[in-house]
């Protein structure tokens, strides 16, 4: 008997040398012990999501050297990195070039965030929608799916004849929270922020900063950084409103290439 436990014993240990030879250990599922991964597995939140531990988020649009060489505008794309400046998902818009041309920074497009490893974590949908102060209804509005096809939440812009403002709203479009801009949004030498409030304007909580980087670059490239400062502990859907709230902000205020100098 104690011979055989130990052929079995070097059966196992040979498994996953030997092709052709299943391993037993491969068909339990593996564990883990991050509590986020076990969530994933559930169909709650992303996988390993970096969200809930940041409180610095930096985003970076890739330089589009196609559109600066031909003055037109591009499918954008953004580089998400946490304050190490290490990347750690991948944004890219899904436009038609005919949206692009002519409706320009009002175009609708969707944003798909992807991780490290290609899989989708976060989708951004925005509709073809107006863009005035002098235009008090169908303003600005984001819907932010995560996971993809679970509703979390929306961004919407609340007219203002003076400074652009903003609301977070929950799954069910209840206020949450309000952002509020700068009633200059050029940004020609200097950050630019949107602080980020509770619903009665009274305290902030954080901050989106459209950052300057530099006469040049601000006026010959449409590649803009910025920095979505929030408390670590802030709830991970608010904080991918956040993300959506960032990629809109750029669409409405800082998107230009050489064909609208």
């Amino acid at each position: 008997m104690a011979s055989k436990d130990a052929q079995n014993q070097k059966c196992r240990g040979m498994a996953g040398l030997l092709p052709g030879v299943p391993d037993p250990d491969q068909s339990l599922p593996p564990s883990s012990s991050n509590p986020g991964d076990r969530g994933w597995q559930s169909g709650l939140p992303p996988p390993r999501s970096f969200l809930p531990t940041l409180d610095l988020i930096i985003i970076h649009q890739q330089v589009e050297l196609l559109g600066m060489i031909l003055g037109t505008e591009t499918s954008n794309k953004y580089e998400i990195k946490n304050s190490l400046g290490q990347r750690i998902y991948f944004a890219v818009e899904e436009s038609i070039c005919f949206n692009r041309t002519f409706c320009s920074t009002l175009r609708s497009c969707t944003l798909r965030v992807t991780d490290n490893s290609g899989q989708e974590v976060i989708t951004v949908n925005r509709p073809l929608r107006c863009n005035s102060c002098w235009c008090p209804c169908y303003l600005q509005e984001l819907e932010i799916q995560a996971p993809p096809g679970t509703i979390v939440g929306y961004v919407a812009q609340k007219w203002d004849p003076f400074l652009p403002k903003f609301t977070i709203q929950n799954a069910n479009k209840e206020d949450i929270l309000k952002i509020v801009g700068p009633c200059v949004t050029c940004g020609c030498f200097g950050d630019v922020d949107f602080e980020v409030k509770t619903i009665n304007e009274k305290l902030t909580i954080g901050k989106i900063s459209k950052y300057w980087s530099g006469f040049v670059n601000d006026v010959f490239t449409n590649a803009d950084n910025f920095g979505i400062h929030v408390p670590a502990d802030l709830d991970v859907t608010v904080k991918a409103a956040m993300v959506g709230a960032c990629f809109l902000f750029d669409f409405m205020f800082f998107e230009h290439s050489l064909a609208g100098l």
